[in-house]
């Protein structure tokens, strides 16, 4: 059934809506995932399986299977803790309702490792430019670079919770 014109100018507008609601929402779990030690189980679901990961001073991964690797040798071994706050997704759908791009502000407080074995606060900041495209099961994550330019330990540090 075809909807009349207006209806169906409608209907595109709720779908390209949803869309970018969804696309938020991949934001979103890619935060969580990388608070939970960059669990490769969670980023293995937000990915294409050709995606590519970068960021100066963390490389350039190729794959979801390197990636996932990658990431999670990171949480384990350098980023001991971290809580990410993704600010301000900027969402761009194609005309083809397929592909999209999404920046967004990274602000995140985490626990480096440092080479005397301790873990000092620092501070993140920067942005993230993606690529995400629309596949069997919901947009995924297609080309993620991630922009740090606030890298900063936080001296005084921050009281954790017992």
């Amino acid at each position: 059934m075809t909807l009349p014109p207006p209806l169906a100018v409608l209907a595109d507008r709720i779908a390209r809506l949803e869309d970018m609601e969804s696309i938020r929402q991949l934001v979103s779990a890619y935060g969580i995932a990388a608070d939970r030690g960059n669990d490769p189980v969670m980023f293995d679901r937000l990915l294409t399986r050709d995606a590519i990961w970068e960021a100066e001073g963390f490389g350039r991964y190729e794959g979801a299977g390197e990636i996932v690797t990658a990431l999670a040798a990171i949480g384990r071994d350098s980023i001991k803790w971290s809580l990410h706050y993704m600010v301000s997704p900027l969402i761009e759908i194609d005309a083809g309702g397929e592909r999209a791009t999404c920046k967004w502000y990274l602000w995140e407080l985490a626990r480096i490792a440092d080479n005397a074995g301790g873990t000092p606060a620092h501070w993140i900041g920067g942005w993230y430019d993606t690529t995400v495209i629309r596949e069997a099961g919901g947009w995924r994550f297609q080309h993620i670079t991630l922009n740090i330019r606030l890298l900063s330990e936080y001296k005084e540090g921050w009281s954790e919770l017992p």
